[in-house]
């Protein structure tokens, strides 16, 4: 089991930004990308490397390149798409897959309307991203998918999560690497996270 909370002092203070309810749409939108991209750097240190051989305008040399197929970054639809920009600004190059859930009405679990992930998912690197992991039930289901289909190497990416959501993802993935901007207190009557943030994809999309 590993998961990873976030302490970087940049991490922290958007988060605080975030959470403001006079925070505009604009603003959200842009804190979401630059949260992504700094929890991103974190999450990506362990990436495998090879080296090539590079010709400086000094001399011939031999430095590290990523290895291997190039990483897919999965948002989960729709909240997730506003940190896949932060994490394409690390990675142009990377592949990107999406998963849509909705809550079944009768059931009220997650069911899944939409996966369409990249070829070779078994050998890539998969960043699943979802601003929030409340009742951990939609994370959950988003990586039952991607491992059905081939997906081995799972990285998920919160910026905010209940521990609730937590222990829900890791006691079902426990092999899955979770990576936490700020850990809040609990999930209300209403599965909301406290003190949490509203509704990210309302506030990333101004739909509120």
């Amino acid at each position: 089991m590993s998961v990873s909370y976030m302490t970087h002092p940049l991490i922290k203070h958007k988060i605080t930004l975030l959470r403001k309810e006079t925070t505009t749409t604009g603003e959200f939108r842009k804190l979401i990308e630059e949260i992504a991209m700094l929890m991103g750097y974190e999450a990506l240190a362990d990436l495998p490397t090879t080296e090539i051989e590079v010709k400086t305008p000094i001399e011939t040399t031999r430095q590290p390149v990523l290895e291997g197929k190039k990483p897919v970054i999965v948002p989960i639809l729709r909240a997730g798409l506003g940190m896949v920009n932060g994490l394409l600004a690390l990675m142009p190059l990377a592949r990107v897959g999406h998963i849509g859930l909705a809550r079944d009405p009768e059931t009220h679990l997650p069911r899944e309307y939409y996966c369409n992930l990249p070829n070779l998912i078994d050998e890539r690197q998969i960043v699943v991203v979802d601003p929030m992991l409340a009742t951990g039930g939609s994370a959950v289901a988003a990586v039952d998918s991607i491992k059905k289909r081939g997906g081995k190497k799972i990285k998920f990416m919160s910026v905010i999560a209940a521990p609730e959501g937590v222990s829900a993802l890791m006691q079902a993935h426990p092999d899955i690497q979770l990576y936490v901007g700020c850990l809040d207190r609990c999930l209300n009557e209403n599965a909301y996270i406290c003190p949490g943030l509203g509704d990210a994809g309302d506030r990333i999309f101004g739909t509120l």
